[in-house]
């Protein structure tokens, strides 16, 4: 293919970032191709049961003409939509994005990208179906699927099967009447937990932190109904109420100007780790908690895991599982991504694993674009939530139309 026949730019994944981002183009009328399953993170990692930890209405995967948001798909499924005191369902939420997709994004191509490789004229790209060809703009929006962290230590039982990563599992029913012990503190190790109980499972949760933290309820539906004096003291937000966090998503641009050590900071403190508020009557009471509690060794004993917990204030506690399930978050890394070639990853700058981007998303690789997690140690964590679409979707097409042009 020659350089006058590349693709303009190609969208690589179809979740909410991926999808956005196509939605927009599509709207500004660039010829493109996007490549992916449709919601797949959503759909094999992560677990039935599960609720978004955002609101409704910061729920929203952006488009251009602003008419696919979460409400007016409920509309279209002849449902009554219900405000912030009624999370979000995962099997609603992949089917919305279905639904996006179908009507935002209905050129998807539901194909692998193998590998992406610079050259002088842009990128080549391999297909998993064997196609070759060339696009001078490549938009990164794989998502969280090859970021999770797992500890170190509990790597070698990992590969014996007593340890995995939360979002390993799409049914967690498969640990009904076993022990398991799950690591964290945050929404994920919390709904985890709860999920096994009401599996059947005899869930344990260790945390590091002495304390357990969840969400304060929505003083009302919608932000508009609550009080006057409420809105001015904590003004709403789409990562919720008070002044941090309503900078942090209506100043996203400005966070990018903070010094790499605090953003990274904020990007790890800002909204965890907690649960959502409406975890706490499923945990509490119902599943054994230690908190203050350090990971020490860990070993397989007769087909199962022992754990050395360091007690809070000094001294050890023994404990036995059939299972260790890691809810530790995600740690982003582009010597992960291996659809990039060796020389592309080479090329990139970055802010500790993550890419370091310009104020278009655009990577130290021209023409090379970066959005969704990968991107929120540059902007923050209004990356880690769908409500990040739009803010990302619209200062990439912004760059890339204008780079066509």
């Amino acid at each position: 293919m020659s350089p006058a026949d590349a693709v303009p730019v190609t969208v690589v994944g179809a979740g909410p970032y991926g999808l956005a981002a196509a939605a927009h183009l599509r709207g500004r009328r660039v010829p493109l191709r996007v490549f992916g399953e449709p919601m797949e993170s959503w759909r094999s990692r992560m677990p039935a049961g599960m609720y978004l930890k955002s609101t409704p209405s910061a729920s929203s995967i952006s488009d251009p003409a602003e008419l696919h948001r979460l409400d007016d798909f409920r509309a279209f499924d002849g449902r009554v939509t219900g405000g912030d005191l009624y999370p979000v369902p995962i099997g609603e939420f992949i089917r919305y994005g279905l639904w996006f997709q179908e009507r935002c994004v209905p050129a998807l191509e539901r194909t692998a990208v193998q590998r992406i490789d610079a050259r002088r004229t842009g990128f080549r790209i391999e297909l998993a179906d064997g196609e070759e060809f060339t696009s001078r703009q490549v938009v990164v929006a794989t998502g969280l699927g090859t970021f999770p962290h797992l500890p170190r230590e509990l790597a070698p039982l990992a590969e014996a099967g007593l340890v995995s990563h939360s979002s390993e599992h799409r049914d967690l029913t498969r640990f009904a009447g076993r022990r398991v012990v799950v690591l964290g503190a945050g929404q994920s190790a919390l709904e985890s937990a709860a999920l096994l109980h009401e599996a059947g499972a005899e869930p344990t949760v260790v945390a590091r932190t002495d304390t357990l933290l969840f969400g304060t309820p929505p003083e009302a539906d919608r932000n508009a109904d609550r009080a006057l004096t409420g809105r001015l003291v904590k003004p709403g937000s789409p990562l919720g109420p008070g002044w941090s966090l309503f900078a942090f998503s209506r100043a996203p641009a400005v966070f990018r100007h903070l010094p790499d050590r605090t953003r990274l900071h904020l990007v790890r403190t800002v909204l965890g780790p907690s649960g959502a508020w409406w975890l706490r009557d499923r945990v509490e009471g119902r599943v054994r908690l230690l908190t203050g509690h350090r990971l020490g060794s860990v070993q397989e004993s007769a087909g199962q895991v022992r754990l050395d917990l360091h007690r809070p204030g000094g001294g050890t506690e023994v404990l036995d599982a059939d299972h260790v399930l890691a809810a530790t978050g995600y740690r982003v890394d582009v010597d992960r991504l291996g659809l990039l070639g060796p020389e592309l990853r080479r090329g990139l700058r970055r802010i500790e694993g993550a890419p370091r981007l310009d104020q278009t998303f655009q990577s130290s690789v021209p023409g090379l674009y970066f959005t969704g997690l990968a991107a929120a140690a540059t902007f923050g964590p209004l990356m880690r939530f769908v409500c990040g679409t739009g803010f990302a979707s619209q200062r990439i097409c912004a760059a890339v139309a204008e780079a066509v042009r």
